[in-house]
């Protein structure tokens, strides 16, 4: 691998881990690997009602990264797991918003702790000073997402 090329490293990291951990994720915490959509919606709704009252799909859309019509087919799921509520908006009745239930709170808390560990045990064998370095320059990057 070259060296020297920080972003292409990063993108590399990304594409192995989210395609192998989710999965991972997914059956640990719900005994299923097809709940993975379900996290990431549960996780694209907690990240978009940060930057607002009410979350809709179109917002689940947004963080995902993909078109409204995948993100509803994924809210729908979300709703008949149990995950999700879907109720109407209070500023506008014509609008859905969409709140985590506690069972989708439950499983949210879950996927961040087995995110922890999965980080602790990346980083096991550093030095604590450049694992918690590194932990920062994580959060400083999610800190400046749109």
């Amino acid at each position: 691998m070259e060296t020297g090329r920080p972003g292409a490293a990063l993108f590399r990291l990304v594409r192995y881990w989210s395609r192998r951990w989710i999965l991972q994720a997914s059956e640990d915490l719900t005994g299923e690997q097809r709940r993975v959509q379900d996290i990431l919606v549960l996780d694209a709704v907690a990240a978009a009602s940060r930057h607002g009252a009410e979350v809709a799909v179109a917002d689940v859309a947004h963080q995902l990264g993909i078109d409204r019509s995948g993100a509803s087919r994924f809210v729908t799921a979300a709703v008949e797991n149990g995950y999700l509520e879907r109720r109407p908006s209070e500023a506008d009745a014509r609008r859905a918003v969409l709140t985590l239930t506690p069972s989708g709170r439950e499983l949210l808390a879950a996927s961040h702790a087995w995110q922890e560990k999965a980080f602790a045990r990346l980083t096991a064998g550093w030095d604590p000073e450049d694992a918690g370095r590194f932990a920062g320059y994580l959060r400083r990057l999610e800190s400046e997402l749109p």
